[in-house]
Order: structure tokens, then C-alpha cells, then sequence
């Protein structure tokens, strides 16, 4: 589907205006959930009353301007017709651990896909007053100032992001070998918490790539089409287009793409090391 980029524009202003809201109510909760903190059904995977109040406000904006989009949200689920060629995608709190446990890294995301191509992207960051944004041909901005991936081309000049997924317990299928493995050919490897964070940290240049199994589409929708504008690369971890449902993603400044492509193919597993 052919979308003008004034349409774009139009997206991406209302999606910013829903974050900001969203993002205003986590400020105003931070700090005071702890007795409304409950887990999903796997130890770690929290929900706070934050999460649903930031959610509805950002249903509300969506649902008021686009009263015909289908909508995926973590904690609403499906809403509308899923075939739609115009679906958003909205994480109202990514990042409930660290936010129940008051520590800084988390954001609103809310991206939109368009024939399941992400191409609007907002993610705020309400404890750093931080937006990125993006849209698809208008470039990527923090705090509507342009932003660029890094030029690090060495993996062992990188600094790398990654995450644990919430059934990393119960599975063999984790990222705990590929996290030994980077730690040893780079100057670090971090773990915020919050993918659409790492995501946006890629665009602006803070690290040099991101890498995570087991997330939902609503974590990093928004993340790829910001990447994207600011010049990174994003696909599947061989390479081959990113597929969303996946739950895997590979996410880097472009310049040490294939080489973390290679890496990631030859870790093995952690009952291998010694």
C-alpha cells in the first residue's frame, strides 16, 4: 500500500502525542505500584496498574484518530481486524521490572506497521525525557534533533546490547552462551531491560548492536523503522529478513552486521563451554 509522506508525518505526530500522555502517567506512578505489581505466569514477567493505565491512554489517542486500524498491545492483546494493512503495535511500559523496581530504563513504544512493514516509530523514554522517532523517508530524530547509527566497524571496539527473555528458566533455547561469547570479542555487552531502549541506543549511536530472542512484536516495531532511519541494518540472525512473530533479532549499525552474523552461527551452547 502507497502512503504519502505527509501521512507519515500525520502518524508519527499522533503516535507522539499518545506517548508523551502514556509516558506522563508512568511518571506519575513511578515509585508507587508496589503494591499493585503481579506476575503474568512466569516468574519475572511482571504487569502493573502503570502498564494498563499508560496502555489506555495511548488505545484512547489511537482508537479517537484511527478508529478503523487494527491495534496489538501487550496487555489488550488483538484489537479490531488483524489483516488490516495498517496495525499498531504498542508496549505502554517496556521495562515493568526495572519501572516496578525504580530503575531508570524504560519507555513507552508505539510503532506502526503498514502491510506488516514497520515504517512509524516512537519510543519515549519519560525518566530521561528522551523521544526518538521516526517514520519511513523522514529520518530519525532524539528530541527532534537528527541521530545516526555509530561507525564502529571492529567487533572488538563494540559495545553490544542484548536481553534475557522471561522463560529463560525453563529453556535451553536462551542467549546465555551468545552473551559469554560476545563479552569475550568486544568491550562489553550491556543489559537494559528494555528492547525498544536498546533499540533506540543502536540508532543514536550509544552502542553498536543488539541481538535478543524471545520478544513480542509490540517490543520492537517501533525500534526497526527508528534504526532504520538512523542507518543501521536489522534482520533475522542469519541475515535473512527480520519476521517479527520470530521473536529473534539481530540489530546493529550496519558496519559489524556479517560479523556478528558469523559469531552468532559458530556460538555453542553453554553446556560446551568450560
Amino acid at each position: 500500500m502507497s502512503v504519502s509522506l505527509s501521512q507519515l508525518q500525520s502518524f508519527l505526530d499522533i503516535a507522539t502525542e499518545a506517548a508523551l500522555a502514556a509516558g506522563a502517567v508512568l511518571q506519575g506512578y513511578l515509585g508507587k505500584v508496589e503494591d499493585a505489581i503481579t506476575e503474568k505466569g512466569r516468574p519475572g514477567d511482571l504487569v502493573t496498574v502503570a502498564d494498563k493505565a499508560s496502555e489506555e491512554v495511548v488505545l484512547e489517542a489511537l482508537r479517537r484518530h484511527f478508529p478503523d486500524h487494527a491495534i496489538l498491545a501487550e496487555e489488550s492483546g488483538k484489537i479490531g481486524n488483524q489483516e488490516n494493512e495498517f496495525l499498531w503495535a504498542i508496549d505502554p511500559l517496556d521495562g515493568t521490572t526495572n519501572f516496578a523496581h525504580q530503575y531508570p530504563c524504560f519507555t513507552v513504544s508505539i510503532g506502526l506497521l503498514i502491510d506488516g512493514v514497520p515504517q512509524v516509530g516512537v519510543i519515549y523514554d519519560p525518566f530521561h525525557n528522551e523521544l526518538f522517532r521516526a517514520a519511513q523517508g523522514l529520518g530519525a530524530t532524539r528530541n527532534r534533533h537528527p541521530i545516526r547509527v555509530s561507525e564502529t566497524s571492529k567487533l572488538s571496539q563494540s559495545l553490544l546490547v542484548t536481553g534475557f527473555a522471561y522463560d529463560r528458566r525453563e529453556t535451553s533455547d536462551n542467549n546465555y552462551a551468545e552473551f559469554c561469547h560476545f563479552t569475550h570479542l568486544t568491550q562489553g555487552v550491556r543489559r537494559t531491560g528494555s528492547a525498544s531502549l536498546d533499540l533506540a541506543h543502536v540508532a543514536c549511536g550509544r552502542v553498536d548492536g543488539y541481538w535478543e530472542r524471545g520478544i513480542s512484536p509490540w517490543d520492537i516495531a517501533a525500534g526497526i523503522i527508528i534504526l532504520r532511519e538512523a542507518g543501521g541494518k536489522v534482520t533475522a540472525y542469519d541475515g535473512t529478513p527480520i519476521k517479527l512473530e520470530s521473536g529473534r533479532i539481530l540489530a546493529t549499525n550496519g558496519y559489524i552486521h556479517d560479523i556478528m552474523i558469523r559469531e552468532l552461527q559458530q556460538v555453542l551452547p553453554l553446556s560446551a563451554w568450560k
